[in-house]
């Protein structure tokens, strides 16, 4: 596909949510989702498409059906940047409860036939939407968390995000209340205080391949950042926990892996 090699040579994202670009379809919906599925999906080598006709019909897509279904928040798409598989992409799209990413789907096909009252026009355009990616892909669903960091505005353009995908331990000796209450002190005293940070939204599994699964997905400007970011976060981390703290943390984790998307703006 065309649009695959302009797209991962654009540096220029999110979970969850991550993040995940609100379209509130109502005034009083909620202003964090409480769940979002992650599609993930594979570009269709033997699709031309340019990245700008991708975008473009993805963005019809966007205008005529999710931004109006009112049981979506948001969706998002995020392209490879640095993962072991360049053609991945994958779209996050969050809801405000589990009854709303139940009846989402529905929502969606009542309006796709509005927007495209004519059958024959609607599968062609549907047909030509899909065809960018390859028939294979998987879904993943998480459950927000809180300490969210949440960008303030839609970004004005593509982001970066980074995913760091932690494994818990689940240690005989721990409780969910000392857990809580370190993440509670890393939130507030360094993600919060870190100024390359533009958003965080930390995530659990709720339906997946994985149970170990705790997320956080991290938006920065750009890729320059990213070890910036992480240079701002060791001086955090040893000014806001205690030695003690910290090991007491570690035994939570088995371990992470890290993963940097691109989020493309429609």
């Amino acid at each position: 596909m065309k649009a695959t090699k302009q797209l991962v040579s654009a540096i220029v994202l999110a979970l969850l949510l991550f993040s995940t670009t609100t379209i509130l379809a109502q005034d009083d919906a909620p202003k964090t989702p409480e769940y979002y599925t992650v599609t993930t999906m594979y570009w269709n080598s033997e699709n031309d498409s340019t990245m700008d006709e991708w975008k473009a019909v993805e963005k019809e897509y966007l205008d005529k059906v999710t931004s109006k279904n009112e049981f979506v928040m948001g969706g998002w798409y995020y392209t490879h940047l640095l993962t072991e598989n360049s053609n991945e992409v994958l779209y996050v799209q969050s809801y405000p409860n589990w009854e709303a990413l139940d009846k989402a789907a529905s929502r969606s096909s009542e309006l796709e036939k509005e927007a495209w009252p004519d059958e024959e026009a609607r599968n062609a355009f549907l047909k030509n939407m899909n065809s960018a990616f390859s028939s294979y892909h998987s879904d993943e669903i998480f459950a927000t968390l809180p300490g969210a960091k949440v960008l303030p505005a839609a970004p004005e353009g593509d982001m970066v995000l980074y995913m760091r995908q932690n494994k818990l331990a689940f240690p005989e000796d721990g409780t969910d209340e000392e857990f809580n209450s370190l993440r509670k002190k890393i939130t507030d005293n360094v993600i919060n205080k870190n100024d390359y940070i533009k958003g965080y939204y930390p995530s659990m599994h709720a339906w997946g391949s994985d149970k170990r699964d705790f997320n956080e997905g991290i938006l920065l400007n750009s890729l320059d950042d990213l070890s910036k970011m992480f240079d701002r976060n060791a001086e955090l981390m040893e000014e806001a926990l205690t030695e003690e703290e910290s090991k007491a943390l570690g035994k939570y984790f088995k371990g992470h892996g890290d993963y940097v998307y691109t989020a493309v703006k429609l």
